[in-house]
């Protein structure tokens, strides 16, 4: 799946004529290897400590790029930050938000989504694309 993330890049990249540039090839290598929902903040700081060339510049106009190629989806949360999540074709899950801690807890649940298109085709309404993010408090923060 990595290496096919990297063709669809690269593919995305030459059609915007968009130079190959290893800076490029290491921010998606450690952004792809991530398994959470990441601000630029954070995966700068992975970065930064095996390739401190790389600035925070760079590695904000690249996951912006990231998210155009359809590689990876923004969330702008409660506290203003945006964070970044991998894009896996056919797949959908929503968001449980903890506004204590910022946790993000994904979830996927059959009943909402078939509840979500009966509730647009009522209204002729045709869904291209749709999220659920629900804020409260993790069970952690609830103590």
């Amino acid at each position: 799946m990595i290496l096919e993330k990297k063709k669809a890049f690269n593919d995305f990249s030459a059609r915007k004529g968009l130079r190959s540039t290893r800076q490029r090839d290491i921010i998606l290598d450690i952004f792809l290897s991530t398994h959470q929902h990441i601000s630029v903040e954070e995966l700068y700081f992975k970065i930064k400590s095996s390739n401190p060339g790389i600035g925070h510049a760079t590695v904000y106009r690249t996951l912006k790029l990231f998210a155009e190629a359809g590689l990876a989806r923004e969330i702008h949360l409660h506290d203003g930050q945006t964070r970044y999540e991998h894009v896996v074709a056919g797949e959908h899950h929503d968001h449980l938000v903890c506004t204590g801690c910022n946790s993000i807890i994904e979830f996927e649940d059959e009943t909402i989504e078939k509840l979500q298109n009966e509730i647009a085709s009522r209204h002729g309404f045709q869904i291209k694309n749709h999220k659920m993010e629900i804020y409260g408090l993790c069970a952690t923060c609830k103590q």
